[in-house]
């Protein structure tokens, strides 16, 4: 059975809600399918991760009326306008717009050293870039390598979350690696990710009430804040 619907890119679409509406945070986790620590952490801009808003007004998953009624009311949950379409790929290279193309570097890195079985013509196809500069990019010789940084390029926007996972789920498939998704694991990570953020808001609210550190010494904000929230 299918869980609930959600927008086809929640946490982008969490930015621009914190950003752009009167929605209660609560609100906000559930029509994005997240946890409401996931959009305190947006809304702090302590999220791991930066995103450009996305308006769900403009991608037709939420109507102007639903959007009023959720503001209105703090109870209301909202409703999905439709399910979210993937785009339907053309034949021909892709169009990047000028102003991402200086961010597919960084995008080819971040493929390169977390799914080394992703190949160079795949990579190419995914970003619209050339083997000879993911080559370059591989041997390190690319001439701004000493810059670059491992940036997602669903995060640059340079490919959709759904192309990217069809690539890795075919790619692993042909070298013959095992992609199963273990719930028990998936829900593990998630506990643990949402714990961490629990300590770090701990310990940054401590600091700013009190301004030294909640356990004598030079831990790092984290450790104070596993620290209170073990207490």
């Amino acid at each position: 059975m299918a869980g609930p619907a959600t927008p086809l890119m929640p946490h982008a679409t969490a930015a621009w809600l914190v950003d752009n509406s009167a929605l209660t945070f609560e609100q906000i986790a559930d029509y994005c399918g997240l946890h409401v620590l996931e959009i305190q952490a947006i809304a702090d801009d302590t999220a791991a991760t930066k995103l450009a808003g996305r308006d769900p007004l403009r991608a037709g998953e939420l109507t102007a009326d639903e959007l009023a009624r959720g503001q209105a009311d703090p109870d209301y949950v909202l409703k999905m306008a439709r399910l979210p379409e993937q785009a339907r790929r053309t034949s021909g290279p892709r169009y990047t717009p000028v102003s991402k193309r200086q961010d597919k570097p960084d995008g080819i890195l971040w493929i390169i050293k977390n799914h080394a079985e992703i190949t160079d013509n795949q990579i190419s196809k995914l970003i619209g870039t050339t083997k000879t500069t993911i080559a370059a990019i591989r041997d390190k010789s690319h001439w701004n390598y000493a810059n670059l940084q491992p940036r997602d390029p669903v995060t640059l926007g340079l490919t959709s979350q759904r192309e990217m996972d069809a690539l890795v789920a075919a790619a692993a498939k042909k070298a013959g690696i095992d992609m199963t998704v273990d719930p028990a694991k998936v829900a593990e990570e998630r506990a643990a990710m949402i714990e961490q953020l629990q300590t770090e808001r701990a310990a940054a609210a401590y600091l700013a009430e009190h301004g030294a550190p909640v356990v004598p010494g030079t831990g790092t904000a984290l450790e104070q804040g596993e620290a209170l929230f073990r207490r």
